[in-house]
Formats: structure tokens, C-alpha cells, sequence
């Protein structure tokens, strides 16, 4: 599917030279478009989404609520098909890189905690919004024309809220994320099976204040990430989203490593506003995904406390496009990336025959509090340099692979 990039043009009957219209956005003043024009825009006027361009069976939601409450934050827009399908939106004004980044990680938040709901747990959250009494979500389905059985209608929500069958709508005035890296976001969600849209809302001021058009668009090439599959590597594990305060059969040592992790993570920050942050572990490293298919290749950020040692390295899964991207950039780069690292870098050889790229600083007893900040301040920093140094050869290596 071809992306636009053209604007309307206004032709006047009248003969006149032709104009191009201004998109609302590069206005300034009070008619430029906001998060809240958009949001509006989509709540009265659903069909203007391009639904069936993204997923033809989430076609014609009904309108729910704005902004309804969850653990995870508030959802902007929240719709459901007359089969129970829920639609998610989130409206986001594209002028801030790590906004951008933000957004995926965040309408993806909602459907994780969306997924531990029932029709019931949605019926209360919605009437608690609206102020209304009993069963708001039929009664706003019914009032929009469908004929529903409310039994039939309640299970299949309850069933596709439980599978993660949702359609992730993330709607801007002009979306310029790259599919790449919205993949990453993706490893960290494979066990939801939503589809998840981009969608362009410019609008359009009419020459003489005469009105206004919306075009809506869709981003080229959102097929690739509706669905997400991942290839575990054979020396991996999966890995796990921890909250210690609901796991009541965490050890001490278990705690110190959450704990040292989530403040490593807390922290952390990244020049590359594209790069999503590590989750915390409940094991002695994290991993940091690099821009290649299926997580074949990532930075392995680790801990040893009992040499009192902290560092970092790239690491790939064998046979894989990850594997081919690392060792180009090994053989093209490695030389220039030992001068941008400096330091300790080196290149090593580990026990399964990989060619890594790894540095590590030995600090001593992490159960000191002043050694441990010292050792987090370091792996931060040290953790920024590789993004710097690899993230960008990665996702050059793996196109040209593609090629």
C-alpha cells in the first residue's frame, strides 16, 4: 500500500489560481489541531478511521467513552465492535521523537492490562465513566443499530479481551515511527493477538474559514507488525514483566536482583529516542533489543556479584539474520567501534563460538550502597554507548541483508 504524502489541492470554480491546502497542525493560534481535536474528532465520528484498510473485522465500532480509567493509565478512546471486538485509540500530536516512542509502548500497556479484564470488569469501568447505570456497552451497541444477544455478545468480549483480540489504533496528525522500531515493542507483547494500526489524521482549513477536511491515511507496511511471532534463541529464556510486591514466593536473592534492575531501568535514558527500555528481570541480566527480524539480536546487560563485576555485550541468535548483521558489522566496523567505545571493549569469542563485543568494569562488593550506584552509573552510561555504536549499523547491516 502506497503512502501519501500529497495535500489536497482547492480548485475554485471561479478560475483563480489554484491553492494548496494548509494542514491545521503548521497553523498557529488557536485553530491549530490538538491531542483533544483529534480525540473528539474520532469519538463523534468513528467511521472516519480507515478500519478496513487495517483490519476488515474490527470494521464499524461503536463509539464507548473517552478517556476510561485502568491500571495502566487512561485509554483516549475506547470502542467495541457488535461482536464484541475491542478497539483501543491513542491520539498523539507527532512533534516529539520520544513521544512517538512512548505511545506504542504505552496503547500496548493498555491491552496487556485490558487482557486480564471480563465484559464485566469493562461494563463497570465504562459505567463508572459515563455515570450511567446498568449495561452502558449494550445499551450504546443496541442504540447505534446492531441486534445483540446480551449473553452471546457479553462472552465473546469476555473471550476476546482474554486472548488479547484487540484493534491498537495510534492516530497522530503526521506519524513518522518507523515499522523497524515499532517491532521492537512487539517482542515484549506476542502473547496478545491484536492488530495494530497507525493512522495519519491531517486536517485541512478550507480557503475563506469555509469549513475543513480530514484526510485519513494509513501507514504504509502496517501488515508486517499485525501480528508478531518470536524466535526464542536456544540459550534463552523468555523473558518475564516483574512486579515483586505481587510475587509472594520471591527470595531475598530474587528481590536484590529485581531491585538492582529497576533501578538500573529507572535511570536509564537513551540519545536514540526510538530505542525502547529493557524490562526488569528477575535474573542477572536484562536484554536490550537491536532493530533485527524476531529479536535475533540484542545487548545482554549483566551483573556478577560475586566477582563484583557489571558490563555489557552484543550477542545474536545463531542462523539467523542477527547473526549475519552482527558479524558485517564486525568485519566493516570493528575497528572504527573500538575507537567510539574505547575504554575496555574487546571482541571474545564465548563458549558457543559467537564473535561478541563486550565490556565490563569491576567495582566489588555490590551489597555496598555507594559501590552499587557506582556500578548502575556506569552500565547506564556504558549501556547508551553500545545503542549508540550498534543500533544504527544493525538496522543498516539487516536492510542491506534484506536487499
Amino acid at each position: 500500500m502506497a503512502r501519501q504524502h500529497a495535500v489536497p489541492i482547492f480548485l475554485p470554480t471561479d478560475g483563480s489560481a489554484a491553492r494548496e491546502l494548509v494542514p491545521l497542525a503548521l497553523a498557529a493560534g488557536p485553530d491549530a489541531v490538538s491531542e483533544a481535536t483529534i480525540q473528539r474528532l474520532i469519538f463523534n465520528h468513528p467511521a472516519c478511521l480507515p478500519i478496513r484498510e487495517i483490519d476488515p473485522l474490527f470494521c464499524n465500532p461503536v463509539a464507548l467513552c473517552m478517556e476510561m480509567n485502568t491500571p495502566a493509565g487512561s485509554i483516549d478512546i475506547l470502542m467495541v465492535t457488535a461482536s464484541g471486538l475491542p478497539v483501543l485509540v491513542e491520539c498523539k500530536l507527532w512533534r516529539n521523537p520520544e513521544g512517538r516512542r512512548e505511545v506504542v509502548g504505552q496503547i500496548l500497556d493498555y491491552a496487556k492490562e485490558l487482557s486480564r479484564w471480563s465484559s464485566s470488569d469493562l461494563q463497570r469501568e465504562v459505567s463508572r465513566r459515563l455515570k450511567r447505570d446498568g449495561n452502558p456497552i449494550i445499551d450504546l451497541v443496541r442504540s447505534a443499530g446492531h441486534e445483540i444477544d446480551e449473553v452471546e455478545f457479553n462472552d465473546a468480549l469476555t473471550l476476546n479481551l482474554r486472548r488479547g483480540r484487540f484493534l491498537l489504533l495510534i492516530v497522530g496528525d503526521g506519524i513518522r515511527e518507523g515499522v523497524e522500531a515499532i517491532t521492537e515493542y512487539l517482542q515484549a507483547h506476542a502473547g496478545l493477538h491484536f492488530t495494530l494500526g497507525l493512522v495519519e489524521m491531517p486536517i485541512f482549513e478550507m480557503p475563506g474559514g469555509n469549513g475543513r477536511i480530514v484526510a485519513p491515511r494509513v501507514l504504509a507496511r502496517t501488515h508486517v507488525v499485525t501480528r508478531t511471532v518470536i524466535a526464542m534463541p536456544p540459550e534463552m529464556t523468555l523473558r518475564e514483566d516483574v512486579d515483586p510486591d505481587l510475587d509472594s514466593e520471591i527470595d531475598e536473592m530474587t528481590a536484590d536482583r529485581v531491585a538492582f534492575w529497576k533501578q538500573f531501568v529507572a535511570g536509564l535514558t537513551f540519545d536514540d529516542p526510538d530505542q525502547p527500555l529493557p524490562k526488569v528481570s528477575k535474573q542477572g541480566y536484562v536484554y536490550v533489543g537491536m532493530p533485527a527480524p524476531s529479536g535475533s539480536c540484542w545487548l545482554t546487560v549483566f551483573r556478577n556479584v560475586a566477582a563484583g563485576k557489571v558490563g555489557v555485550f552484543l550477542s545474536y541468535t545463531r542462523e539467523t539474520i542477527g547473526e549475519q548483521a552482527t558479524r558485517r558489522v564486525v568485519a566493516e566496523s570493528w575497528v572504527e567501534i573500538r575507537e567510539e567505545l574505547s575504554g575496555t571493549v574487546e571482541l571474545v569469542v564465548d563458549r558457543l563460538g559467537r564473535d561478541l563485543i563486550s565490556d565490563s568494569h569491576t567495582f566489588g562488593n555490590l551489597g555496598d550502597a555507594e559501590k552499587r550506584r557506582a556500578a548502575i552509573a556506569w552500565l547506564q552510561v556504558r549501556t547508551n554507548d553500545f545503542v549508540n555504536a550498534f543500533r544504527p549499523r544493525i538496522r543498516s547491516a539487516v536492510g542491506e541483508i534484506k536487499e
